[in-house]
């Protein structure tokens, strides 16, 4: 066996420690030629391959399973020839936690595939059933594989077994090859640029057969005899959105399952600089949905650890009433503020207009995103609006209890050349007035080289603040990071919807973080809610018009989101402001909330249903948020994750439900009731054992 095998002192010191103490149980060995990569919850097992790794089982022991590969090759795969890796290294070290991510082990694999080099980092956390892969390369890819494939309608008829060869498949992030004909997959295609979308999740089930391609970031695989499992995550944007994009994300054949995409075109890798390809992440299951989805939830929140104090934001954003920048000033930002406070917000957020720039969208000017840094002042604040600069608006709101976050849009020219000046920019405004929120607008990543410098910018900012900045990253329109990449920067700011346009519909908004809540985490979107007063007569007798909802239930809708008020606060009637103490209820359990793995509950919303959300806090309790639509029943039967034949105590926290004990019924169905059609309610629940 040839290969260095790169593991320091201080790391198995380290891991006697840990094993001494019984600390986390993750690991990553070499047993005669073959590389052991776990922890107490899942295996997979490589032949060394001179580090070219190839899969020979991938074991679930929670359940006791154990998948071996059929056929044992290459399982990551660049160039025409996937052979035997040479000059392979191995190194073991743990990633110490920070702010933002929790510890984890990282096991490097490098080698070398004629003029190619590729590294591969394994990411093993302590409570998650996953292994992620991250790839790198360098030096040269070669003859580039074939990405072209043929219909099948082109084919001839198979009446032998050569007639079953398709040809080479693309390039692949991973591939696993296991046994048995009855495996089932479920594709997961999102979209975003929801400026012109309002459909964000496809579904597609398949009974594998034939090779076929699948477009999407998510891929369930079971086993149809055991119901056992395991799903692939392509940590990358959206399909139509990637780099080197060919049309598919997975291919599929009987047992053998390929990601493929990498994101990488040939003029991207070179031999002088690693450039990352896209992440693939493996994770196992048992039987059942929940298994397959608690399973994806707890990787996901190791992205980012979600710290209430930082993360949990209850957010005022004025642009949502379409005065752009025209009313940003000093005086309208601290008359916002004792409306914001009344209201029980904790964030207020100047968008476009503060600045001395001027954008296109200005109302006042014809700006332009062109050549922002030929203006050095171009993100200071604007002299004839803010005199002080922000000081006096950052001081009332600290007296407030409010948070003042602010827009910004990075000089996407040249592939963000100039991140560098964009990060010193925003990490100054931190330094200067405690700005800790951003909301990042207007990218483009149309190049992987676009793709890293963001990447860099984010990272200086990090680096330079201690984590202590969050960043909204808008997917509203444009070639942007989409639900499933850079998560471990902030945020996602979801839609812009309007009411001075009659695209702002509660059920429209609920509808959306209903059918992501199942597979991206919902406490980690941003889900807005409008003053319903205004343009009130666009809508006429429209029976879903935001005027048909009490202010309360729209604010409702966004709980299992980070809730955005998007709009001015001095637009309000005195009414509205009734709300305040809901939302400042809501703030004190928001983090509890938003802890647990929330997924979608009941019927999908469609302004008739009886649905909500249900957070999984532990074993024996969590929450759920029920919404009745404009359904004519008082009360209905509600799918939730619950176990059947459960005996469950609710107890309402928010809206208008009676506290009660049920047992649960087929599907952990519960018989919930609301005295009105367009109400709420957010119950505390707990199982009896």
């Amino acid at each position: 066996m040839q290969m260095k095998r790169i593991v320091t002192i201080a790391v198995f010191v380290f891991l006697l420690q840990e094993l001494v103490f019984a600390g986390p149980s993750w690991y990553a060995r070499m047993e005669n030629d073959r590389l052991f990569i776990g922890n107490s919850l899942v295996e997979r097992v490589f032949e060394w391959n001179g580090g070219n790794l190839m899969t020979v089982s991938l074991a679930d022991k929670a359940a006791g399973v154990v998948h071996n590969s059929v056929v044992l090759r290459p399982d990551a795969v660049f160039t025409e020839t996937s052979a035997k890796g040479e000059d392979g290294t191995f190194e073991v070290d743990v990633v110490e936690e920070d702010s933002v991510r929790p510890a984890f082990l990282r096991a490097r694999v490098c080698c070398r595939i004629g003029s190619l080099e590729v590294r591969r980092e394994f990411r093993i956390y302590d409570d998650a059933p996953v292994l992620c892969s991250d790839i790198w390369l360098r030096g040269r890819l070669g003859a580039a594989r074939s990405n072209a494939e043929k219909n099948h309608a082109d084919r001839k008829n198979i009446e032998a077994a050569e007639d079953m060869d398709t040809g080479a498949s693309t390039s692949l992030l991973d591939q696993l090859h296991f046994a048995g004909s009855h495996w089932h997959v479920k594709a997961v295609e999102f979209t975003d640029i929801t400026d012109w979308n309002n459909n964000l999740v496809t579904e597609r089930d398949v009974i594998t057969y034939r090779k076929n391609r699948y477009r999407g970031n998510i891929a369930f695989v079971r086993d149809g005899i055991s119901g056992n499992g395991y799903f692939f995550l392509k940590e990358s944007p959206c399909s139509d959105v990637q780099l080197a994009y060919h049309g598919a994300d997975f291919i599929a054949e009987f047992g053998h399952v390929m990601v493929t995409g990498t994101g990488l075109s040939h003029s991207d890798v070179n031999p002088r600089e690693w450039t990352k390809a896209y992440s693939c992440v493996t994770g196992v299951y048992g039987p059942g949905e929940l298994a397959a989805l608690t399973a994806l939830r707890k990787y996901q929140k190791n992205i980012r650890r979600h710290v209430p104090e930082r993360d949990e934001m209850v957010m005022m954003n004025t642009w949502g009433d379409r005065s752009q920048d025209s009313k940003v000033n000093e005086k309208f930002c601290l008359e916002e503020l004792e409306k914001a406070a009344a209201l029980g917000i904790s964030h207020f957020q100047i968008d476009d207009g503060w600045q001395s720039g001027k954008s296109p969208n200005s109302a006042l000017a014809k700006g332009s995103f062109r050549n922002i840094w030929d203006n050095p002042l171009y993100w200071t604040p604007d002299a004839a609006k803010y005199p002080e600069g922000l000081a006096p608006v950052v001081e009332r709101g600290k007296e407030l209890g409010i948070n003042i976050g602010l827009w910004y849009n990075p000089s996407v020219q040249n592939d963000f050349a100039d991140w560098e000046k964009d990060a010193d920019a925003i990490a100054g405004l931190y330094r200067k007035y405690g700005i800790r929120v951003f909301k990042i607008d207007g990218l483009a990543i149309p190049t992987k080289k676009a793709e890293t410098n963001l990447r860099r910018l984010f990272d200086k900012v990090g680096q330079e603040t201690g984590n202590a900045v969050i960043f909204n990253l808008d997917v509203t329109a444009g070639r942007r990071a989409g639900y499933h990449a850079f998560n471990e920067y902030g945020n996602i700011f979801l839609e812009n919807r309007y009411t001075d346009w009659g695209n702002y519909y509660p059920y429209w908004t609920l509808r959306n973080l209903w059918m992501l809540s199942r597979y991206v985490p919902a406490e980690k979107i941003q889900v807005e809610f409008l003053n319903k007063w205004r343009n009130a007569s666009k809508y006429g007798s429209d029976p879903f018009a935001p005027s048909e909802y009490s202010f309360e239930y729209l604010f409702a809708i966004a709980m299992a989101g980070q809730p955005l008020a998007w709009m001015e606060a001095s637009n309000l009637p005195e009414e509205a402001f009734g709300i305040g103490e809901v939302v400042k209820k809501y703030r004190q359990l928001s983090g509890t909330f938003h802890d647990g793995i929330i997924l979608p509950i009941g019927d999908e919303p469609s302004g008739c249903s009886w649905t909500g959300f249900q957070s999984i806090c532990g074993d024996d309790t969590g929450f759920v948020l029920v919404l009745r639509e404009a359904s004519d029943d008082v009360s209905a039967y509600v799918k939730t994750w619950l176990p059947e034949e459960s005996a469950v105590k609710f107890v309402p926290l928010l809206g208008n439900g009676k506290a009660f004990r049920t047992k649960t019924g087929k599907g952990g169905s519960v018989r919930f009731s609301l005295p009105s059609a367009n109400d709420y309610v957010l119950y505390r629940y707990y199982i009896k054992k």
